[in-house]
């Protein structure tokens, strides 16, 4: 199995990479569009600000290679944080962004006006699984995951929410449409039960 981690350097490559490795598993980094199409499996890591990381997949040839090779082909795909943000419709992260709209969805700043929070919402949280889906197979309930954003996915139609996290607000931590899967959590960084949702996407 080829598995693929894209940069569009905006990403914690290492610590993907290192996962796939401990699970027994190899991959590749790819920045090139056009090296995509040769792998059975897509990783999307991200760790930054939307329209830059927007700007450099149109910028590397990788919007459209994304979308001939998940949309397209099928290939099963994984968006991590900023990975799984920019599977949205749009952002309003520094102005309006338009994403790979995968999923219709916004992105949004994490509102907490109400409550005493931290924006960044950052370290461990629990979800709330709303569904079952192939990724979250023998992950426990109460599971806890570890998060780092500023920014958040609101709207999501429910028929694709598979949990969702309450910090302040409802927003969205795990999605799923067909061959297409994103956390808003690090499941590379979330331990045990993150190295099993990353196993279980990988033995798809």
């Amino acid at each position: 199995m080829k598995i693929a981690i894209v940069d569009y350097g905006l990403s914690n490559l290492s610590c993907v990479r290192s996962a796939c490795h401990r699970l027994g598993y190899g991959s590749t980094v790819v920045s090139e569009g056009g090296k995509l199409h040769a792998f059975d499996k897509v990783i999307l890591p991200g760790v930054g600000a939307f329209g830059d990381a927007m700007r450099n997949l149109n910028d590397q040839g990788l919007t459209d290679a994304l979308n001939e090779s998940v949309v397209g082909k099928g290939v099963p795909f994984l968006g991590i944080c900023l990975g799984a943000q920019l599977t949205c419709s749009e952002s309003d992260e520094f102005g309006y962004s338009k994403g790979l709209g995968w999923f219709d969805a916004k992105v949004r700043a994490i509102d907490t006006a109400h409550q005493i929070l931290r924006v960044p919402h950052s370290g461990w949280d629990e979800t709330q699984i709303k569904q079952s889906s192939p990724i979250l197979k023998n992950i426990d309930e109460d599971s806890l995951f570890y998060f780092t954003h500023s920014h958040a996915i609101y709207d999501l139609n429910e028929d694709h929410a598979v949990s969702v996290c309450d910090y302040g607000t409802e927003f969205v931590a795990v999605m799923q449409k067909e061959n297409i899967f994103a956390t808003q959590f690090h499941p590379e960084k979330s331990q045990r039960m993150g190295l099993k949702l990353l196993d279980n996407f990988l033995r798809l």
